[in-house]
Formats: C-alpha cells, sequence, structure tokens
C-alpha cells in the first residue's frame, strides 16, 4: 500500500491503560503518545503502559521525554519483568489535575 492509497482520516483508536507502539511509524511516536497520554488522563486512567519495544532505544526515549514532559505524569519506569521489562514503560498518571 502506498501513501496516495491511505486514507485522510484519523485513525481512532480505543484508550486502553495499555499501547502498543510497533504499528506507528517512528516520526509519529511523539504525537501518538501525546495524543495517548492526554486521552488516558482524561478516562481517569491511573497507571498506563506504553510498549515501545527493546530495541536500540530510540522509541525509548522519545516516550521518556514526552512523559517527562507532560504535567500530569507524576512518575515512570521500566515494566515489570512479566510485562514488558525494558521493551515497555509504566506511567503513573496524576488523576487528580
Amino acid at each position: 500500500m502506498d501513501a496516495a492509497s491511505l486514507p485522510d482520516e484519523p485513525i481512532e483508536i480505543e484508550i486502553t491503560d495499555s499501547i502498543d507502539l510497533h504499528s506507528f511509524h517512528p516520526s509519529e511516536i511523539r504525537d501518538v503518545v501525546e495524543v495517548y497520554l492526554a486521552e488516558a488522563h482524561k478516562k481517569g486512567l491511573a497507571i498506563v503502559r506504553i510498549i515501545h519495544g527493546k530495541g536500540v532505544g530510540v522509541q525509548r526515549e522519545i516516550v521518556r521525554k514526552v512523559l517527562s514532559e507532560t504535567d500530569f505524569v507524576e512518575s515512570f519506569k521500566n515494566a515489570p519483568e512479566f510485562s514488558g521489562s525494558w521493551g515497555a514503560t509504566i506511567a503513573k498518571l496524576n488523576v487528580g489535575s
């Protein structure tokens, strides 16, 4: 499928406590994470898991930069071993703000 055949409409995804970034192009990661966090916060989710993959760490660094710049993110860390380990980041959101 080439770019000309892609729909112009945004793709809607269900906002849950986890998002897997593997299906997004690296150039989209920042925007996707920003929108996801805003929607998760709006829904009142206190903890979210962002799956960025292990790789060489480029997506992890983008994710963590966005998290560090987001006012309502209280903290973030590697996911537990059974939940993605260093291939995913767990973020705690301040649901009161």
